[in-house]
């Protein structure tokens, strides 16, 4: 209950926190690359002042130590170059290159880089120049950092995908649940209806009064299987697409403004594609209704159906106001609207009922301002 409560604020404490904890790994860790690399100087001035005790010594003193410390150095790559430019000593470095001179001027603009070049002297004579670079252990630590931020990255990337999904589950549950009791709802009244079309029948009213109100129940009907099926995996069968499209297109045109020019263009034959019935004329008529809105009541709406070898195409085009080219893809989104009224679900459930419950794919192929907007469907053809 107070988890809940305070909800928000605690996830703002373990969002700082963690920040906090991070920053303070970063930091440590640079600390540490440059307490290391200190280190790695001062034992490079220590062999520096070994070097110049050996290059200086007779050959009566006791030159042990010294030469201890000049075999000491078994990881940091170093060139020592004389003072005439002659190459001296180097260690830990390939030997098969180390006779290439490119090889070595490289190295040493890179040991440059790297470090500060060391000085070997001798009563203020410069003998030779120290050219060392970063250990192979101190390179890897110096990648530490990054590596430990790309972990955390993934791992806030793998949390925030895992929040996602879940938050995406439950809201698609929620819509599920008032899809079907949306369906449940209507069903009701529904029943009713069918029960006095039945009693108009026996009392000889006109016909053709009957006839139009057994359509819009007709019409419910469908209305009523498709938010049944929007909850649940749809049953696809091979259908004639051509024909679902024109039967959802007339039932449009029959009931839209004499202002509006209808075009429906279609190859001849037959064409199967795998569809849920109601579920593709839903998808027609949101398209054909958002293009009517976007129109205003006037201009043209045409339908045209094309096919490629197994790939069938239907654009729905408009002359209406148009969409800038960066809401193609955000009109898709759930609860994105232009309109006074409405929810702003027709395209998202447009866009479920053709990818998710059809595996084929809806897009805006085209819009300019002002002139009109083409949507494209594509699904493939029934395999027979």
């Amino acid at each position: 209950m107070i988890f809940t409560k305070y909800k928000n604020t605690f996830r703002w404490v373990m969002i700082v926190v963690s920040f906090i904890i991070i920053s303070l790994i970063l930091w440590n860790t640079y600390v540490f690359f440059q307490n290391f690399k200190a280190e790695e100087r001062a034992k490079m001035d220590i062999w520096a002042e070994a070097q110049s005790d050996f290059i200086n010594s007779d050959t009566n003193s006791n030159l042990d130590l010294t030469l201890k410390i000049l075999s000491s150095n078994t990881t940091t790559p170093m060139i020592v170059i004389n003072n005439d430019g002659s190459l001296g000593t180097f260690n830990n470095i390939n030997d098969s290159k180390i006779s290439d001179s490119l090889y070595v001027n490289k190295l040493i603009l890179k040991f440059k880089s790297e470090n500060t070049p060391i000085e070997i002297t001798y009563q203020n004579e410069v003998l030779a120049t120290i050219y060392y670079g970063n250990s192979d252990l101190l390179n890897k630590l110096k990648y530490y950092p990054l590596a430990l931020l790309l972990i955390i990255v993934l791992f806030v990337g793998v949390v925030f995908f895992f929040y996602r999904s879940n938050k995406n589950a439950t809201e698609s549950k929620l819509w599920s649940g008032m899809a079907k009791e949306t369906a449940h709802q209507i069903g009701t009244p529904l029943s009713s209806l069918i029960g006095w079309t039945e009693i108009l029948k026996s009392e000889n009213v006109n016909p053709n009064y009957i006839n139009e109100i057994e359509k819009d129940v007709d019409r419910l009907q469908t209305i009523t299987e498709r938010f049944s099926k929007i909850g649940s995996v749809p049953t696809l069968e091979p259908l004639d697409i051509i024909k679902e499209t024109i039967d959802s297109y007339s039932y449009l045109k029959t009931r839209s403004s004499k202002l509006i020019e209808f075009e429906i263009i279609t190859p001849s034959g037959n064409i199967l594609v795998n569809l849920n019935k109601q579920l593709y004329s839903w998808t027609i008529e949101n398209l054909v209704k958002n293009a009517m809105d976007a129109m205003k009541g006037r201009g043209k709406i045409t339908v045209e159906i094309t096919e490629l070898e197994d790939n069938i195409t239907v654009l729905v085009t408009d002359t209406g106001k148009g969409i800038p080219k960066n809401k193609f893809k955000t009109i898709f989104e759930p609860g994105y609207t232009t309109k006074k009224r409405g929810w702003g679900l027709g395209l998202s459930l447009t866009k479920r009922i053709i990818e998710e419950f059809h595996n084929g794919k809806i897009k805006v192929l085209h819009s300019e301002i002002d002139k009109g907007t083409t949507f494209q469907i594509s699904l493939k053809r029934a395999i027979s």
